[in-house]
Order: structure tokens, then C-alpha cells, then sequence
């Protein structure tokens, strides 16, 4: 791996009778700037210099630094190959056994890198070479008839690069390419070849267990692995709390069911804006909104208002740019407010909160959905600095992540159209007088949507929707550019293109997500801003829209994102849909169709996907159960208003001993908005960015109180606080691209967004 410009390193392996059975190598690469690269990867050189007992293997950097060790150049490729795939032929060593090899064998394997070993520079070394590319060309994933795209005019007998060697007497072993990664061909058959090599080579040693040799315990003591050999690399542990632990809840749910309901109420926009819209100016609410359900994407919308006594908010606004912690804001049903400062940050926070509630499963059975209540709100794309990052170089100006715990809910079943209602009380809470009847909200509720029927309570939704501009009035101009100004010109944004495709050139990234943020002085109330929120879902609904509006903070969020974050279900696994790869939709169903496939069979977007593919098996990888982590769909072509896009769909069971507050810090934010591999990609996006993403990039949904979760990723979305709307775009820069097709993309996400602005604004007053 080529990456992360810093001197780390990665150790995983197995064991086998107390026995190191796989090292795989795969590090960071922090090269000098040209002509020639260093290798700088903390213990693993050491590891291959001292340890000519140990079977290992080095994929990609590891790869490399095996060459580095003993004498090999390590220089530039000819280009940087990044999440695209080669052919292969070897030699027929042990590790290839039962592999094809050649062209048109179908050994198709993947490759991340920009540095290669030098071929020349094995000549008189320890060293000897085991794989080859068949060509000095990349190939598509998907069969077509001519799925190779050229990088070269060059001859390919002469410049077929490097892929494997092996040491000729050491059991050592390395490829550039990645065997473990989703589109690598023949993966298992790999490394099971590499499990018996190691097996046959103890047995033929005759080596015994090392916790009975004095020599293995010597081994122990002695070996830079030392570190290593008590299990896998833990995740960070979690700072221990000084604070007093919060007194448990237990909570009981209520709930009814109003059968093939919805339709005959109007649909779920008329019974929000008639239950929480009209009544209340729609203060203090929350709609997670299916608005678009074709194909299965979308099943369920959640909505609700400042409801019974469990009621809260909870706001938090990071206190340092450098590491987690963070100053609280409680304000509870009562409207009395708190501030805490939480050393420990949100997502510790959070977790606490979590498993302070206790509950019967019972309550729920029978609900088809997997949220029964809990919070809902958004985690700000700048508290990556709890899960990882280094730093944060801009500041938000909105709160860092703001949630409701909603124990009154409104649940729409868009496969049924039946219609949920559900309240949630504290079993051991005295209750006050107004909550002397318990089921008072779910009696009051019911008769609300009953009286839709009739009409005694129906709001007209044309009532609450803006109407569109007069022709030749000034909000109604397309281009966003005149009433939006973007935190950079069109020259700066091509200038930082060229910047990541000379970091990626470099090694220090494969994939860099840039963004950029639309801004406009605006003057809206809650009112306008519900208007702008409905007349959003209706040019581009979406399976994973939201609407969020925290009155208190002057922040209303109107999203209409296609993308799901992660979700968890209620049998524990965990699913990320991530997209990568948008192409506009045709102006006829014949543009449309070639459009279409234009994306599916793109090289370009194809490389974009997969990297996001293999760093989310990697998220999902340090919190599910081994071998449960799959790939159900793999660059699947979903179709919306205005745009086509490529989804894949990342699945895997969760380890039972991991929360799941701790299942969303290990894949936060999400790999569609920061590229490959994440950490180093974060890092050089906050030195290019000019503001801070704020919500953007960030995820909206539900936690449940039951850690059943289901969050999206904030794209397609108007931010307004504070007398301001935003609007976020970017997209994923490779080695493949081109300045001004990703200046393009970018408008083109921002398009409607900003568009819907326009047409609902009331103020023209432009920053």
C-alpha cells in the first residue's frame, strides 16, 4: 500500500500451534519527492531483515520493502494504477499453485500503487522474480469484448511490470498487487497456498510450540515482533470516564397500528405537515423520509416533534482542532439547559447513553422496523478527530452533531401503507400529572390522523408548499453561481484537482474525495424552510432524504441523500451502500440508456468504487465476526430524478462484544467522502479544503434506544442556519481524471440543491 506520508506500519497475522503463520505487510510509504522514493515503514524493515525464520508476506508496500531491504530500486511507475486491475503470469511457484496464468487466463488481480520495484535491479540479488504483468494494460472489471484500456504505446514484452518475487532462501515472499481485495481473482485459493506453504515449512523444521523452547522464548523477548505476538492490533481503548455514570433507565413502549392508512391520510407528507408542520411552525422536529422507495431502497419514514417527558437535545460543539472533547448542551422536555464539557468526546458520550436504557424485547415484537425510538440527528463530518483523524484544520460554524431523543414517533410503512404510533416511557419515573394517562399522546395522535379522513385536521399540502417564481424574477436564475458564491473560484477548484493528482502521482493517496461548499445569505423561517425541504423531496426524492430543524440552534437541514452511511439490524449485521461513480441523466430514454452504461462499464468510475468497496470490507473488517464480511452487490447502477450512480453493498456480522456506537466510529465518516486510505486522504483534504465541511459528509438518522441504527451520508443537502444556506459538493479524484470533468461533476451535484434555494428564498441578499 502506498500511503500515508507517515512512518507507520500495519502487522497482522495468524497463528498456528503458537507459531507465526501469515505476516502480510502492509504499510504506509512516505517517498521522497523525485527521482527516487524512500521507504519509511517503521518496524517492517526490521522485521524483514531479522526474521529469516519467519514466513512472510508482503503485499503491495510490502512488497516493496522486501526489494528495499536487500538491495532493489524503488522507483516511479510509469503511472499510478489505483483500484484497477492487470492480468497476470507467473512462474508456477507454491504460491501460485492451481492459479491460471497469462492473458485471457482470468487471473484478474487488483493494484494500488505508484512505485515499483526496478526489474533491472534484481539482477546479482538475494531476490528472484515470481509474476509479471501480461501487458502494460488495465482491465475493466466487467466482460466486454474489448475491456482493455491503454496506458502505454510502449511495446508490452519490454514493459510488463514486476508483480512478485521471492527470496531465494528465505521463506519470503511479496506482491505488488492486492490478493485480498474484492476484485482480486483466485483470492482464497492464494492465500490458503500461502497458509499450507507455512505450515509445510515448520513441519519440515521440526520447530516446536515456542511457548515450551527456550529458544522460542528467547525468540519472544528478543524479536521486533514482540509487540505483536499477544493477538491482533486492539483498536484505541477508550478513555475511562471520571464522571459519575448516569443512573439507568428502563423503558417501556407503546404502540399502535393503523392499517392501509397512509394513502387515504394523504401520504406521509401530509400527515407530517399536518401533525407537526402547521400546528407548531414545525419547531423541534425530525422526518427521516423514504421519499423514494422504487426498487426496494427504502421502506420506512420516521417523524416526530418535541414530544413526552423523556424528551432531550443534545448538542455538542468540538472545544480543540487536535483531539476529541467537546462541550455538551442538554436542554430536556422542561426547556431547563445544561452545559457539560465531555473530555472524552461524543461518540463516548453517546455510547454511555446507550447502555444506560434497558428494555423488553417483548415490546417490540411485531414491528416490522428496527427503530422504536431513541435519538435522531446528525454527526458533523469534523468529529472524524474521534475516529482517527489528526487533526481538524477548519471550524464548523453549526454544532458538530445535534440529536433529539424522540420517545413520541410516527412510523409510515411505505410497503403496507400502515401507519405506527409509538411513545416510550421511563418505567421507574414518577409521572407527572399531564402524564397521568399514559397512553394520553398515542389517544391524541390517533385521532389527529383519524380526523385526516374526515378532513376536520387536513392541511392541505398545496397549502404549504411555495409556489414557483414568476418567469424573469430574479430567484428563478439557473446558474447557482449567480446568487451562490463557493469558497473557491473555478481556477482555485482546478488548482486543487491538479494538487491531489500530483499527491496520488506521489503515493500519498489512491483516492482523494474534494469538496467544496456553496454559500448564500438567506432569511427564512421554519415555515420557508419546510417549504424549501418539500419542494426539495419532490425534484430529487431519495431513500435516505431527511429533514432536521433545531430551533434552538437556528439549524434546519433539508437532505435528499441517495446514500446510506451503515446501518445495523436487529440480527446485528451491518450494511454500507457507498457511492461512487454519478453520471447526469439523458434527455431521452435512448441518451438515457447509453448514459447509463457508459457509467457501468467506465474504467474511471469503476477504480472509484472499488477502493471504497475494499476500504469499507476493511472498516466493517475490525468489528464484525471473521469471514462474515461480503460484498452482496458490486457496482450496481441505481437510476434517480437527475442523476445515474454506481452503489455497492457491504455487508457483515457484528462481534457481539461491539457496541454500536463502536461499529459506527470504526467506519466514520464515511469512505465515499474521503477517499483511500482514509486517514492519510483526510488528512491532505483539510490542507486543501478552504472551510470546514460542517454537516456535510457527515450522517443523519436514527440511533435506537435498542443500538439497532440506520445512518445516511450527508450529500444532496441544504443546510440553513443562522441566516445562511449551504450546500456541499465534491467528488472522488484518481489517477484517471481530469480537472475539468471533476469541476463538472461537482456543479452538477450541487445543482439542485442550490436550485430548489433559489426558488424558495426570500432574501437576495448574497454573500
Amino acid at each position: 500500500m502506498n500511503g500515508s506520508g507517515t512512518t507507520s506500519s500495519t502487522i497482522s497475522y495468524t497463528t498456528n500451534r503458537g507459531m507465526p503463520l501469515l505476516i502480510t505487510l502492509s504499510s504506509h510509504l512516505a517517498p521522497d519527492l523525485r527521482p527516487a522514493p524512500k521507504i519509511l515503514v517503521g518496524v517492517c524493515l526490521q522485521v524483514l531483515a531479522e526474521c529469516a525464520d519467519i514466513p512472510i508476506l508482503g503485499v503491495c508496500l510490502g512488497h516493496q520493502a522486501l526489494g528495499y531491504v536487500h538491495g532493489a530500486r524503488v522507483v516511479h511507475a510509469p503511472e499510478p494504477i489505483h483500484g484497477r486491475l492487470s492480468e497476470i503470469e507467473h512462474n508456477g511457484c507454491e504460491l501460485f499453485s492451481g492459479i491460471p496464468t497469462g492473458r485471457q487466463s482470468g487471473f484478474k488481480v487488483m493494484r494500488y500503487h505508484s512505485l515499483v520495484i526496478a526489474a533491472d535491479s534484481l539482477a546479482g540479488r538475494e531476490l528472484i522474480p515470481m509474476a509479471w504483468t501480461t501487458s502494460r494494460h488495465t482491465l475493466c472489471l466487467l466482460d466486454t469484448d474489448n475491456n482493455a484500456s491503454s496506458i502505454s504505446s510502449s511495446p508490452d514484452e519490454i514493459n510488463k511490470i514486476l508483480m512478485g518475487v521471492k527470496h531465494s532462501s528465505r521463506p519470503h515472499y511479496g506482491v505488488q498487487f492486492h490478493p485480498e481485495s474484492i476484485a482480486t481473482g483466485h483470492r482464497r485459493q492464494f492465500f490458503e497456498n500461502f497458509r499450507r506453504m507455512t505450515i509445510d515449512y515448520w513441519s519440515s523444521r521440526s520447530i516446536i510450540m515456542l511457548s515450551n523452547s527456550k529458544s522460542s522464548s528467547s525468540f519472544i523477548h528478543d524479536s521486533p515482533l514482540k509487540p505483536f505476538l499477544n493477538g491482533k492490533l486492539p483498536l484505541p481503548k477508550k478513555a475511562i470516564s471520571v464522571r459519575e455514570l448516569k443512573k439507568d433507565i428502563h423503558l417501556k413502549l407503546q404502540w399502535k397500528k393503523i392499517r392501509c392508512f397512509a394513502s387515504r391520510a394523504g401520504g406521509s407528507e401530509n400527515i407530517f405537515c399536518s401533525l407537526f408542520g402547521a400546528h407548531n411552525n414545525a419547531e423541534n422536529t425530525f422526518w427521516l423520509d423514504s421519499s423514494s422507495t422504487d426498487n426496494g431502497r427504502a421502506r420506512f419514514s420516521f417523524m416526530g416533534s418535541k414530544g413526552g417527558s423523556l424528551w432531550k437535545q443534545l448538542t455538542f460543539c468540538l472545544s480543540h482542532h487536535r483531539r476529541g472533547g467537546g462541550c455538551m448542551t442538554i436542554q430536556d422536555a422542561n426547556g431547563n439547559v445544561k452545559t457539560e464539557h465531555h473530555e472524552d468526546g461524543f461518540f463516548d458520550f453517546l455510547d454511555k447513553e446507550l447502555n444506560s436504557f434497558h428494555h423488553d424485547k417483548r415490546d417490540y415484537e411485531g414491528l416490522p422496523f428496527n427503530f422504536y425510538g431513541g435519538y435522531v440527528g446528525y454527526i458533523g463530518y469534523d468529529l472524524k478527530i474521534e475516529c482517527g483523524a489528526t487533526s481538524n484544520n477548519h471550524r464548523s460554524k453549526a454544532p458538530d452533531a445535534c440529536f433529539f431523543f424522540a420517545d413520541n414517533l410516527v412510523v409510515i410503512d411505505h410497503s403496507n401503507d400502515d401507519v405506527y404510533i409509538l411513545q416510550l416511557h421511563d418505567l421507574h419515573r414518577p409521572k407527572e400529572a399531564a402524564w397521568a394517562d399514559e397512553d394520553l399522546w398515542l389517544n391524541q395522535t390517533e385521532k389527529k390522523l383519524l380526523g385526516l379522513l374526515r378532513g376536520t385536521n387536513n392541511i392541505p399540502t398545496t397549502q404549504l408548499s411555495m409556489q414557483r417564481p414568476e418567469a424573469g424574477g430574479s430567484s428563478s436564475v439557473q446558474c447557482f453561481a449567480s446568487t451562490f458564491v463557493l469558497d473557491k473560484s473555478k481556477h482555485q477548484y482546478l488548482k486543487d484537482v491538479e494538487k491531489c493528482l500530483e499527491l496520488i502521482r506521489d503515493g500519498e493517496s489512491y483516492e482523494l474525495c474534494l469538496t467544496a461548499q456553496a454559500r448564500m445569505r438567506v432569511a427564512i423561517r421554519n415555515t420557508d424552510a419546510l417549504h424549501l425541504y418539500l419542494h426539495l423531496r419532490r425534484k430529487n426524492p431519495a431513500p435516505y432524504a431527511a429533514w432536521l430543524n433545531f430551533s434552538r440552534e437556528d439549524l434546519c437541514i433539508c437532505s435528499s441523500s441517495p446514500e446510506r452511511f451503515l446501518r445495523l439490524d436487529e440480527r446485528g449485521v451491518l450494511e454500507a451502500k457507498p457511492i461512487k461513480g454519478t453520471i447526469a441523466r439523458g434527455m431521452t430514454p435512448r441518451e438515457d440508456e447509453c448514459l447509463r452504461l457508459q457509467l457501468q462499464y467506465s474504467e474511471k468510475n469503476q477504480a472509484e468504487n472499488l477502493m471504497i468497496v475494499d476500504l469499507l470490507r476493511n472498516d466493517l473488517g475490525r468489528v464484525c465476526e471473521a469471514g462474515t464480511v461480503c460484498v452482496p452487490g458490486l457496482m450496481e447502477v441505481e437510476s434517480y430524478a437527475t442523476v445515474h450512480t454506481l452503489v455497492s453493498t457491504i455487508q457483515g456480522k457484528k462481534k457481539s462484544t461491539t457496541s454500536a456506537v463502536e461499529a459506527i466510529k470504526a467506519a466514520f465518516p464515511g469512505g465515499s467522502m474521503t477517499g483511500a486510505p482514509k486517514i492519510r486522504s483526510m488528512q491532505l483534504l483539510d490542507s486543501i479544503e478552504s472551510s470546514s465541511r460542517g454537516v456535510y459528509s457527515g450522517s443523519i438518522g436514527f440511533i435506537s434506544y435498542n443500538q439497532t441504527f440506520d445512518l445516511n451520508i450527508v450529500i444532496r443537502t441544504v443546510v440553513l442556519h443562522k441566516g445562511e444556506a449551504s450546500v456541499g459538493a465534491g467528488g472522488a479524484i484518481i489517477a484517471l481524471s481530469e480537472p475539468e470533468d471533476e469541476y463538472q461533476e461537482m456543479m452538477l451535484k450541487a445543482k439542485v440543491p442550490t436550485k430548489v434555494v433559489q426558488d424558495c428564498s426570500r432574501c437576495l441578499d448574497y454573500v
